[in-house]
């Protein structure tokens, strides 16, 4: 009984103790960097599956367009009609339809512009300050809305969505028609900045009108969210369903159009002349001008009163856009899939040429072909590129473009916008267009896979091509920002502080690095495919991406998932200490006891009197050998060989000072002017993601060590990277390669 007491009164003396240890960390939680992601991360279910396939239970819904459009020029504005065929492919009966209506964005006091904040202090542009005085009349105005009947529907706008109610309820499997009339004000894009709109030319009177989010489309339904009611705010781009389109564009007669989908009516619309260029074209493997600049230069100096009315077609696609302007210059060439031909094509002012008319529809060409090596053949038939200035925006088959070369003089620079825009832009017919996430919620999945693959066929166009994001020196200034101002990448579109090095560059950096020193190459590149494969013409989310690409490459990367896209983490890897160690074999084996003396003897002499360090760069202990001695003479004729190599014990210590793990790429410089580098996985950190020891055995003498040598791992401070720190090595790191110069460190890989 005494002693139980006594153990009871100890209990209780150390319990308040133990209480105020849990309190100071209970409320933190798992701190592990190697913990699963299984908070983070839906259950799987029957719709998606553990491995981020699709499961049997999986649908999506559709919805089919018949428009019929007319572009105004004279009043600057879009009419429109249309009838939507939407299919409830759910097993949900469906009370009433949601559709976006994004114009409304610029409807007076919306919220994008109630919402958008601007100070008068610091640097002030016309465009920010024009928004205080905006006095536009944006936005859709709805004529009616009705059932396929022509009845009546009533409907409740609320900002950029609109509530369809239905008399009856929509069962599933089942599908309804609706029909829905309006119009809207075109807005001037140099006044009111945005995705579309028109570029006036004041000197000619004339337009390039580059028209999207221009009628009423579904949002989309599935098992995640229901209807994705999402306002529209700016950033955040789209979520949408696929679908079958039939659309009528009628402009004026001197105008040409290029749009989403295959042209059905050359023979209205083209003269014989550019029939029969566009017919060579599509045989060509070099761009064929169908409209020359010549041509668009006669077709700039008359304004038609005629019109006349395109016809396009496209399938299985989720989105429309089209450009019109009579001043296109207009080229194609042909891309060969197999026995199938895609015509690449481009339309440009001559306010873009040389530079349009010289590579424009070359580098859509290009994109197709590496785009579809890294992913799946590009299924459409036409893909095109339509330059407007001070734009870079993609929907399927067609994007706008960026990129126009001063009147004064043709630079480098420009030339590479160019290039850069125009790859991007295409590559998005993959993402999202095709692997069809959604953007409204999850930039990164369309942005930042796109700015990687974008990086890799800019790589491809040119060797050392001076990539603004992918290189992991892209992102060092942001990554080591106040955290005050940063998000993770899994914040919402809307939401990000920084939008283009959060959705695009940091991801883009996350993926090379995935690829090149974590994965591998070719088990990346194998579950990226895999991943197109699983969700081309689907709806993936981040689970699906995430589990898919552990799924197909065989790794666990819940720790790389967590620190790169839900932490505001940094890499910082340090070398924080190094000691050699050598094994001292007194006694019977005079040749390795002379050896290891002798060694150790001149070691210690030559680190003393190293003259940078006044105390040795690599401290040396002497190890007694005479307790393995017996065990060596049991061990096999190379295992004796391993003992007498007189090999060098080199302990490091490493820390890691950021918080993000990473692997550890180590290269050890010997004084025979040799080096060695060595690639040790994340995992090393799993135990202590702080600070790790680790005995490195090397053949011959190390004078310096370097950690990332070749800054492939976004280290944002490669200072103490070395050992030992000399004046020289300190140099080398304050010559790094910065996000703003986009200069390249010697040592970079391409």
């Amino acid at each position: 009984m005494i002693i139980v007491r006594c153990a009871l009164v100890s209990i209780l003396m150390i319990l308040p103790l133990f209480s105020l240890h849990l309190s100071a960390h209970e409320d933190n939680g798992n701190h592990n960097k190697f913990r699963r992601l299984i908070q983070e991360l839906p259950t799987p279910n029957t719709f998606r599956t553990a491995s981020g396939a699709p499961g049997k239970d999986y649908f999506q819904q559709r919805a089919d367009y018949r428009i019929i459009v007319e572009l105004d020029e004279q009043k600057k504005h879009i009419v429109g009609s249309e009838e939507i065929t939407y299919h409830n492919n759910s097993a949900e009966t469906l009370q009433y339809l949601w559709l976006q209506l994004e114009q409304n964005i610029r409807a007076q006091a919306s919220d994008a512009q109630m919402t958008a904040t601007v100070s008068m202090r610091g640097r002030l542009n016309f465009k920010k300050l024009n928004k205080l005085h905006q006095t536009f009349d944006g936005g859709f105005k709805i004529e009616f809305v009705r059932d396929g009947e022509n009845r009546n529907l009533h409907f409740s706008i609320n900002k950029t969505m609109m509530r369809i109610d239905l008399p009856a309820a929509l069962p599933a499997g089942e599908k309804m028609t609706l029909r829905i009339a309006w119009w809207y004000n075109l807005n001037d894009r140099v006044l009111l900045p945005g995705r579309s709109g028109f570029e006036y030319f004041p000197e000619e009177d004339n337009a390039i009108y580059t028209i999207a989010q221009f009628f009423p489309r579904m949002a989309v339904y599935n098992e995640i969210e229901g209807w994705q009611t999402k306002q529209f705010l700016g950033e955040g781009e789209f979520a949408l369903n696929f679908g079958d389109y039939y659309v009528e564009i009628t402009v004026p007669a001197d105008h040409i159009v290029a749009a989403t989908g295959a042209l059905q009516n050359p023979a209205q619309v083209l003269s014989q002349r550019w029939q029969k260029r566009l017919q060579q074209a599509r045989k060509s493997d070099k761009p064929v001008l169908i409209i020359t600049e010549k041509e668009a230069r006669m077709a700039e100096k008359n304004h038609a009163t005629e019109k006349k009315t395109w016809i396009f077609t496209a399938k299985n696609v989720r989105d429309f856009a089209f450009a019109s302007s009579r001043k296109f210059i207009w080229d194609a060439m042909g891309v060969q899939f197999g026995d199938r031909s895609v015509l690449a094509m481009s339309f440009y002012p001559k306010e873009g040429n040389p530079i349009w008319g010289k590579n424009a529809t070359k580098v859509v060409a290009h994109t197709l072909k590496t785009y579809s090596q890294y992913t799946f053949d590009y299924p459409y038939p036409i893909a095109q590129v339509v330059h407007s200035q001070n734009i870079g925006m993609e929907y399927p088959m067609i994007c706008f473009a960026g990129g126009r070369p001063a009147r004064e003089h043709l630079s480098a620079k420009t030339m590479q916008t160019m290039i850069s825009v125009i790859i991007h832009e295409i590559g998005h017919n993959y993402f999202p267009m095709i692997v069809n996430s959604d953007e409204r919620q999850w930039a990164w999945m369309d942005e930042g896979i796109n700015s990687f693959l974008q990086y890799r066929s800019e790589q491809a166009w040119q060797k050392n091509y001076p990539s603004r994001r992918g290189p992991a020196y892209s992102i060092l200034e942001y990554m080591k920002s106040d955290k005050s101002i940063l998000t993770p990448v899994m914040t919402n579109a809307e939401s990000l502080f920084d939008f283009g090095m959060n959705a695009y560059a940091k991801p883009a950096a996350a993926f090379k690095i995935l690829r090149e020193n974590i994965i591998g190459p070719q088990q990346f590149d194998f579950a990226l495919r895999e991943y197109t494969r699983r969700w081309k013409f689907k709806h993936p989310t981040p689970a699906d991406f995430f589990r898919t690409m552990e799924d197909a490459s065989g790794m666990d990367l819940d720790w790389f998932w967590r620190g790169w896209f839900f932490t505001t983490d940094y890499v910082d890897l340090a070398i924080t200490g190094a000691r050699l160690y050598k094994i001292h074999f007194p006694g019977s084996d005079a040749a390795i006891t002379g050896t290891a003396q002798s060694a150790a003897q001149r070691w210690v002499a030559k680190q003393t009197n190293d003259g940078q360090n006044a105390e040795p760069a690599f401290p040396l202990t002497l190890l007694d050998g005479s307790r393995f001695t017996g065990k060596i003479e049991h061990l096999n004729l190379q295992g004796q060989k391993h003992w007498r190599e007189n090999n060098f014990y080199y302990e490091l210590t490493f820390a890691n000072e950021g918080g993000l793990v990473m692997p550890l790429v180590i290269r050890f410089a010997f004084v025979d002017g040799g080096s060695q580098t060595i690639n040790i996985p994340a995992e090393i950190w799993r135990r202590d993601h702080r600070s790790v020891t680790k005995v490195f055995v090397l053949p011959r003498k190390v004078t310096s060590i370097t950690l990332d040598p070749d800054f492939q791992m976004a280290d944002v401070d490669m200072s103490n990277n070395y050992w030992p720190r000399t004046r020289t090595q300190i140099q080398r790191y304050k010559s790094q390669p910065s996000a703003d110069t986009g200069a390249k460190p010697h040592a970079q890989k391409q």
